[in-house]
C-alpha cells in the first residue's frame, strides 16, 4: 500500500482502486474524510479567491475612473465568469455567499488600496453592491 504522507498521488490512486472494487474496508478512512473536507474548502477559496479580483477591479473601476482600460474590462469579465461557474458548480455555496462575500470585500479593499495606492478608508467599508450587480456582465460601476 502507499503510504499517504510519502506519495500522495499513489495513494490517491490505490484509494480509487479500493473504491471502485467495493474493498471499503481496506481503505484509509481518515485520510480520505480530510482529503474530500479539502476538497470542498478549497471550491469555497477558489469563489472567494475570484470574488476578490473581481471586487478590487470593480473598486478600481469606480474609484479611478481615468485609469479605465480593455484590460480591467476583460479581468472583471472573465472574473465574473468565473464566480459564476463555481457557484453553478457548487450550489450548496450558495447560502454562504454573503460570508464569502463579507470576507472577500475585506480583502478586496486591502488589495485595491496597495494597487491603487490610495487609502483603504476611500473605499466603502462594506460592499457597496450585491452578488447580482457584481456578476452582470451589463453593471459597471460609475
Amino acid at each position: 500500500m502507499s503510504n499517504y504522507d510519502q506519495d500522495f498521488y499513489g495513494w490517491t490512486q490505490e484509494q480509487a482502486t479500493l473504491l471502485k472494487a467495493g474493498r471499503l474496508s481496506d481503505l484509509d478512512i481518515d485520510n480520505l474524510i480530510e482529503e474530500v473536507e479539502a476538497m470542498g474548502r478549497s471550491e469555497k477559496r477558489a469563489l472567494e479567491s475570484r470574488l476578490t479580483v473581481l471586487l478590487v477591479h470593480l473598486l478600481k473601476w469606480k474609484y479611478q475612473p481615468a485609469r479605465r482600460g480593455k484590460s480591467w474590462q476583460l479581468t472583471i469579465e472573465g472574473q465574473r465568469e468565473n464566480c459564476v461557474d463555481v457557484l453553478d458548480e457548487n450550489p450548496s455555496l450558495k447560502p454562504k455567499l454573503d460570508a464569502i462575500l463579507l470576507k472577500s470585500y475585506s480583502k478586496a479593499r486591502t488589495m485595491a488600496s496597495q494597487e491603487t495606492g490610495m487609502d483603504k478608508n476611500d473605499f466603502p467599508t462594506t460592499c457597496p453592491w450585491d452578488y447580482e450587480q457584481i456578476t452582470d456582465n451589463d453593471y459597471y460601476p460609475d
